[in-house]
């Protein structure tokens, strides 16, 4: 027994602090959900995003919203969830490559070092 106690006090604690969490959060989702697909529609990334977006109705039980912002290489639709709200009703379908590319080039569109020159 005293080999498994503090596995025992580890899934105890746990659980009590899973409990306290969310004994002060409110019922997520309390609104529609907005799925940015950052690529135009009827490619196979705005399918399988539908496809999600319909599986996460039915589990979580809101609407989810699928809006396609296409253009310049899936970047225009991720600079879009860049500026969202961090409130976790705004997300995004894609691949690595385009997320960690146009984190790179939303932080230089987002530079302005020309206006920071002194003159």
């Amino acid at each position: 027994m005293r080999k498994y106690f503090g596995a025992i006090a580890f899934a105890f604690l746990f659980a009590f602090f899973a409990l306290l969490s969310s004994a002060g959060a409110d019922n997520f989702p309390s609104r529609p959900i907005t799925l940015i697909v950052p690529f135009p529609p009827g490619g196979s990334t705005d399918v399988a995003a539908r496809i999600m977006a319909d599986k996460m109705c039915a589990a979580l039980g809101q609407v989810v919203i699928v809006e396609n912002v296409g253009g310049a290489g899936g970047s225009i639709g991720v600079g879009r969830l860049a500026r969202a709200a961090p409130d976790g009703y705004t997300i995004t379908s894609g691949n690595g490559t385009r997320m960690s590319t146009a984190s790179f080039t939303i932080l230089i569109t987002t530079c302005a070092p020309i206006s920071r020159r002194s003159s």
